[in-house]
């Protein structure tokens, strides 16, 4: 396979795009099953937001310092800015909300639902990223740029990866 299609023994390289579609579909389904909990699974509830506080971290960081600068630098027209900086919003409040959820105990009422209120904004990002962004991105973007992203995407986030894992390692003393 030519170096363009593999991405350093990871197996096949995923496009930027790709590869941030399937971190949204990820994330929505983790928060689907914390949105699916009852106060009484309170471990269970505990383990879904680190994994979503995890997948979320790995995820925005890697969008904003790769994904986000590549598409502003490409953009040639004021919509794309637009959604460039909307996109970086739509960040900045979840990092407001996950701390809030955090700081909630997980067997409470108001647990749930600010979990709802998390969920709601990860899916509208996803949407709007999907049915706005990646399609201008794939206009602006030729396939060798965005498989070339994606790399340093993925490369990005299994090293961040096990940074977060190991600091909330540290924090649950595991």
């Amino acid at each position: 396979m030519p170096s363009s299609t593999k991405s350093r023994g990871l197996g096949p390289a995923k496009d930027a795009i790709t590869l941030l579609k399937r971190d949204h579909k990820k994330v929505r389904e983790l928060l689907g099953e914390l949105e699916d909990t009852t106060d009484k699974a309170a471990s269970k509830r505990a383990k879904l937001l680190a994994s979503i506080e995890q997948e979320l971290t790995v995820h925005t960081r890697i969008e904003e310092e790769i994904f986000y600068p590549a598409f502003r630098d490409a953009a040639r027209k004021r919509d794309d800015g637009k959604l460039y900086f909307e996109a970086i919003e739509e960040h900045h409040v979840v990092d407001m909300v996950l701390p809030e959820l955090k700081g909630t105990r997980v067997d409470s009422e108001q647990f749930a639902a600010k979990a709802k209120v998390l969920k709601d904004l990860v899916e509208h990002h996803a949407e709007e990223a999907a049915a706005e962004m990646f399609p201008r991105a794939r206009q602006l973007m030729d396939r060798e740029e965005l498989l070339r992203l994606g790399g340093e995407m993925a490369t990005a986030k299994e090293s961040m990866a096990r940074g977060v894992v190991g600091r909330l390692a540290g924090l649950v003393g595991v």
